[in-house]
C-alpha cells in the first residue's frame, strides 16, 4: 500500500486515539511547552539550543517529539489498553521504545504526528516461556510453571501420571529395582525424540496459549480441529479425497463411523490428520506367561493297517515367564525384545501312532477322485424336494469310473433309481457306491485297487444326462463325500 495510504490512516487513527480527555491532556502540556520553549528561543535570539526526542520502535525511526512526558503517557495508556484485557499477565509497552535526546537550535516538531504514528505502531508485549522443538519456536506459555504443565500433558498422553510418580521415584532411588512379578508392567522411561526446550521472551499477549492448547497443538499440528459437513451427494470416498484423506485414514479420524454408516447431510465428520511437532518415547518392561505349544510327533507302525491312528501319549504345554523390552511411540509399539527367559513348565510332546500296513481288500482311509477329471453339477443335500444322497460328477476328461479306495465289491448290477451302480465296502467302516454307469467291469467279491477302472460313465436308472452319482457311508451312515475326496 502507499505511504500517503499509511498516512492517512495515522492522521485517522490519531484523531480517534487522542478524542479522549487524557490524550487531549497530553497535547495540551506539548503545546505548552512549546509556547514556552519558542518564547525563550526568541528572547535569547535563537543562539540558545533546545532538547527534542527522537523515537525508535525497535529500528524503525518514528519521528522526533519535543516532550519525553508525552512519549512516555502514550507508553501508559497501551499498557492499561492491553492490561484490561489480558489481566493476568505482566504487560510491557515500553521494552521496544526507544528514545533518544538531542540538543538543536530549532525544536519545530510535528509533535501530534509523531505521537499519533507512535500510538499506532507501539505493540505492547508480555514476557512468557516460549517452547522450542529442535530450536524451532511453536508455542508460547505463560511462564515456565505452564511449561512444565505442558510438558507433563504431553507425557500424560500416553502414561499415567502414577507412572510417572514411580519412575520420578526409582530415579531419586539408589537402591535396586526389585524384580517384576509376572502380569506387571514398569515404565523405564518416558522421553521426547526431538530437542525439547524452553526460553523466556516477550511475546505478543495474543499468541500466549494455555497448556492444554499447546498440546493440542504439538499433537496435531493444529490449534483448531477442521471438520467438514456433509451436503447431498456426499460418500465417505469422495469426502477423504477431497481432502487428501483414504477411507481408512478418514475412519480413523471418525471411530463412530464405518464403511456402512448412512451419512446424514449436515453431519459433521472430523478431516483433521494429526501431524504431530513431537514424538513420545515410552519404554516399559513387562513380565508375562508365554506358552511353549507342544510337539507333535508321529510314529509308523507296519502292524497297524493304513488309516488307523492311536495317540500314545497326549500332549501338553509347556509355561514360560519372559521379560521384555517395549518401546513405542506416540502410543504406536515400535519394538518388543526379550530381556529374559526362564521356563517354568516343560512341554509334553503328542504321540501319535499311525498304520502303514496295506492290503487290497482294505481301504487306506484316504480316498481318491472317481473320475478322470471332472466337475460337481450337484451337491449332496435337498433336491427337488427329496434327499440328494451324494454329490453328481459331470464332463470328465474319459468316461472311466475309478475305486476311490481300496475294497471288496458287495454290490454291482442295476438297483432302480440308480441304474447301474456298483458299492464297494472298503473294510475300514466305509463303502461308497457308484451310480448310473453305463457298464459295469467288476464283479461282486472282487478286489479291487485304488485308482482302478470299476466300469464307464453312463446315464441309466433315474438321469437327466450322462454324469456319475457319487455316495460315501461312515459306519452305515451317509457323509458329504467332499469331506473325504481328493482331487
Amino acid at each position: 500500500m502507499s505511504s500517503s495510504w499509511y498516512k492517512k490512516e495515522e492522521n485517522n487513527r490519531f484523531t480517534y486515539s487522542l478524542s479522549s480527555f487524557k490524550k487531549m491532556s497530553i497535547i495540551a502540556i506539548l503545546m505548552t511547552s512549546l509556547t514556552v520553549n519558542t518564547g525563550f528561543a526568541k528572547e535569547n535570539h535563537k543562539e540558545d539550543l533546545n532538547k527534542i526526542f527522537h523515537i525508535y520502535i525497535g529500528n524503525q525511526y518514528i519521528g522526533a517529539v519535543s516532550n519525553e512526558k508525552a512519549v512516555q503517557e502514550i507508553i501508559k495508556s497501551k499498557e492499561r489498553e492491553v492490561g484490561q484485557q489480558y489481566k493476568e499477565l505482566s504487560i510491557d509497552a515500553s521494552a521496544s521504545v526507544k528514545i533518544i535526546p538531542e540538543q538543536v537550535f530549532s525544536n519545530e516538531t510535528k509533535d501530534a504526528e509523531i505521537l499519533a504514528k507512535l500510538e499506532q505502531s507501539l505493540v505492547a508485549k508480555s514476557q512468557a516461556f516460549t517452547l522450542f522443538v529442535d530450536n524451532k519456536p511453536l508455542v508460547s506459555l505463560k511462564d515456565a510453571k505452564a511449561y512444565e504443565d505442558t510438558i507433563r500433558l504431553l507425557k500424560l498422553q500416553y502414561v499415567s501420571q502414577q507412572e510417572i510418580n514411580s519412575l520420578h521415584t526409582k530415579q531419586q532411588s539408589t537402591n535396586q529395582l526389585s524384580p517384576l512379578k509376572s502380569g506387571e508392567t514398569r515404565l523405564l522411561d518416558v522421553s521426547f525424540k526431538q530437542g525439547v526446550s524452553g526460553v523466556t521472551q516477550n511475546v505478543s499477549p495474543s499468541t500466549i496459549v494455555t497448556p492444554e492448547k499447546a498440546v493440542e497443538y504439538l499433537m496435531t499440528g493444529s490449534l483448531k480441529q477442521e471438520t467438514y459437513k456433509i451436503q447431498s451427494g456426499d460418500v465417505l470416498g469422495s469426502v477423504a479425497q477431497r481432502h487428501n484423506l483414504t477411507t481408512a485414514e478418514l475412519l480413523a479420524l471418525n471411530p463412530g463411523i464405518t464403511v456402512d454408516t448412512v451419512l446424514q447431510i449436515g453431519q459433521a465428520l472430523n478431516v483433521t490428520v494429526a501431524k504431530p511437532f513431537v514424538t513420545l518415547e515410552v519404554k516399559q518392561e513387562k513380565k508375562v506367561i508365554d506358552t511353549i505349544p507342544f510337539k507333535k510327533i508321529v510314529e509308523k507302525d507296519p502292524n497297524m493297517y493304513k488309516g488307523e491312528k492311536v495317540v500314545k501319549q497326549q500332549g501338553a504345554d509347556g509355561k514360560k515367564e519372559i521379560s521384555y523390552l517395549l518401546t513405542s511411540e506416540n502410543g504406536t509399539r515400535t519394538s518388543k525384545v526379550a530381556l529374559e527367559e526362564q521356563i517354568i513348565q516343560q512341554p509334553v510332546d503328542e504321540i501319535e501312532v499311525v498304520g502303514t500296513k496295506v492290503i487290497s481288500s482294505r481301504g487306506t482311509g484316504e480316498f481318491t477322485w472317481p473320475t478322470v477329471g471332472g466337475y460337481i453339477s450337484s451337491q449332496m443335500g435337498q433336491r427337488w424336494g427329496t434327499v440328494h444322497r451324494g454329490i453328481d460328477i459331470a464332463r470328465p476328461s474319459n468316461y472311466n469310473i475309478l475305486a476311490s479306495d481300496n475294497g471288496v465289491v458287495v454290490a454291482a448290477g442295476n438297483s432302480g433309481s440308480y441304474g447301474n451302480r456298483i458299492v464297494i465296502n472298503h473294510n475300514n467302516g466305509y463303502t461308497t457306491l457308484y451310480g448310473h454307469l453305463s457298464s459295469i467291469n467288476v464283479e461282486v467279491g472282487q478286489v479291487v485297487e485304488k485308482g482302478s477302472v470299476i466300469g464307464i460313465m453312463g446315464s441309466t436308472g433315474n438321469s437327466t444326462g450322462t454324469h456319475l452319482h457319487f455316495e460315501v457311508e461312515k459306519e452305515g451312515s451317509l457323509v458329504n463325500p467332499l469331506s473325504y475326496v481328493g482331487r
